[in-house]
């Protein structure tokens, strides 16, 4: 595939997410009858190595064939979700029905292809949050000395960044400029495929309870997280806790209380040529730590499996859960203004909402 977009590929890509930003040179491009009414369907991105098609919505050999296998990043389309009678898999029992056979979902990421228009300008000194709205896209960065390069990794739906100006890309549309919060460093990425979250679109869930009313209670047996205020539920969901072993991905029990919040975060060891299956994750969305280890709520954009332990020891959410909770738990800024643009976290020195985590 050519690294440069036509104009039919970018047609081809699907819908258009407006928000509230302002129009550019970009924008007599798109509009067209096609582009506006483009429906890409279900689509789901095979989020790890690989994932198997089978004959039958089941994992047991016995009964079920492997009839094909699908690679990391590839994009699936989704006839119909089944649910199966595998009693192994009751915590997750949804199949998809694809080509060929039937894929797991524990795996796979539903996705959307919904572009954007640029923004025209981002004052000097801000960073705003922007949310990828593609399967995936390309990285860049560039130097003086080598000019544009490509970078080893993507930015994949629904992972959060950073952005700070605008520039002409490697194929002479506007890409922005996004910021690292672990390595410090930059890339680029096509404008159209972020949809920059501005402040005033964002707003605090009960921000009149007091931090003593809410709490948040974890069952590591039923893998399920409920929010409660004074007493009464809010808010209730399945969620994937650390896996247990001997290696300290294992989930602490106990009471803590949300220290501080991170509405992008990338979480790992900063070496963004590890593999599909390595602990390198830019981006994670609406963190929220609860220990001084770095035991968070997040967003999670690399499996579908909720309902079993599946991370290195953080409570992993679907992301519009985990967005959910960063905006309900305390503490809560007054001011988005105190994330631009030298700080990017919210800190209460650990006063904020109750967590117990519990069997």
């Amino acid at each position: 595939m050519s690294k440069y977009f036509s104009r039919r590929d970018f047609l081809k890509l699907g819908g258009l997410g407006l928000g509230s930003l302002a129009f550019n040179r970009f924008a007599p491009n798109i509009f067209t009858p096609d582009f506006i009414n483009f429906d890409d369907g279900d689509i789901v991105r095979v989020a790890t190595t690989s994932v198997s098609v089978y004959s039958t919505p089941s994992l047991d050999l016995t009964k079920s064939a492997i009839t094909s296998t699908w690679y990391k990043d590839d994009l699936v389309h989704v006839y119909e979700q089944v649910t199966s009678e595998d009693p192994d898999l009751k915590y997750n029992p949804i199949w998809y029905r694809v080509w060929g056979g039937y894929m797991w979902r524990a795996r796979l990421q539903p996705v959307k292809t919904l572009l954007n228009l640029p923004l025209t300008s981002i004052p000097d000194g801000m960073r705003l949050l922007a949310e990828v709205t593609v399967p995936f896209t390309q990285p860049w960065r560039f130097s003086k000395a080598f000019g544009w390069q490509s970078l080893n990794f993507r930015l994949y739906y629904e992972s959060v960044y950073w952005i700070e100006t605008i520039v002409d890309g490697p194929d002479n549309q506007p890409w922005y400029r996004i910021y690292d919060d672990l390595t410090g460093n930059y890339s680029y990425a096509n404008a159209t495929h972020l949809r920059p979250i501005l402040p005033e679109t964002l707003g605090y869930i009960s921000p009149d309870v007091p931090a003593d009313n809410k709490r948040i209670e974890v069952n590591l047996t039923t893998q399920t997280l409920v929010a409660y205020e004074n007493d009464i539920i809010v808010f209730q969901t399945n969620i994937s806790s650390g896996i247990p072993s001997a290696n300290h991905t294992t989930t602490p029990k106990g009471e803590f209380h949300i220290q501080d919040k991170y509405p992008s975060k990338h979480m790992g060891n900063g070496n963004l040529a590890a593999g599909p299956d390595d602990y390198e994750l830019p981006g994670v969305p609406w963190t929220s730590f609860f220990t001084d280890y770095g035991h968070a709520f997040h967003g999670t954009y690399w499996h579908d499996n909720f309902g079993t332990p599946m991370s290195h020891g953080c409570v992993n959410m679907r992301t519009a859960e985990a967005k959910w909770l960063f905006f309900w738990a305390k503490p809560q800024t007054k001011n988005w203004s105190s994330y631009l643009p030298q700080s990017d976290k919210i800190d209460d020195n650990g006063y904020g909402t109750i967590v117990n985590i519990h069997y």
